[in-house]
């Protein structure tokens, strides 16, 4: 029976010294023969979406008169998604609408790579839950499953509100509590019974 992981985190285990992973929650919006494809949710970059949509040439349909009167969507960071197309936008977000390039993780959460997604952000009629990424994280067929023997990673299915409603800060604690974890009982050491 083949593993998959899709709709599930990926929460990286204190043995993790990665500076790209170690910490991080990772939202995995594929897993099957093929390998795996995932977005980080709790690392942020230094930009927020209203600067994204002004280096992408996307003109905000509220444009407000101070930067506290800008919608809160619009104050968000947008996320370092991992290291795989850092160049690249990936948007996660509640499946409302369909759009040129959605990857349909669950009947609550999509995976859209088009700019048609951001251009409905911005003209106020987007999706109702957004998370913006650059780049993604990737693994080649087996390469995860390794990672996780290894003691690299804790899984479980995923809850859509941490992704979309729970302060950056909060997800990660969030997640492993799903687990009924809390983050200092964590050991980075892996053992047999």
């Amino acid at each position: 029976m083949e593993l998959d992981l899709t709709n599930h985190f990926l929460i990286a285990m204190p043995s993790m010294l990665d500076p790209i992973f170690g910490g991080t929650v990772v939202y995995l919006c594929e897993h099957n023969h093929n390998g795996a494809l995932g977005v980080v949710i709790n690392k942020p970059t230094d930009m927020t979406m209203d600067v994204l949509f002004d280096r992408i040439n996307l003109k905000l349909e509220i444009q407000p008169d101070t930067p506290d009167a800008m919608p809160e969507l619009y104050r968000r960071p947008v996320m370092f998604g991992g290291p795989v197309q850092v160049e690249r936008g990936f948007v996660l977000h509640s499946t409302s609408e369909k759009y040129s390039s959605t990857l349909q993780v669950t009947d609550e959460v999509a995976l859209t790579t088009s700019k048609d997604v951001l251009e409905a952000v911005a003209h106020g009629n987007g999706p109702d839950r957004v998370l913006v990424t650059l780049g993604c994280s990737g693994w080649s067929p087996g390469q995860l499953e390794g990672e996780i023997g290894r003691n690299g990673w804790l899984t479980v299915k995923a809850d859509p509100s941490i992704i979309f409603e729970l302060p950056v800060e909060e997800r990660f604690t969030a997640a492993l509590a799903l687990l009924g974890i809390d983050p200092v009982m964590l050991s980075g050491d892996a053992g047999r019974a």
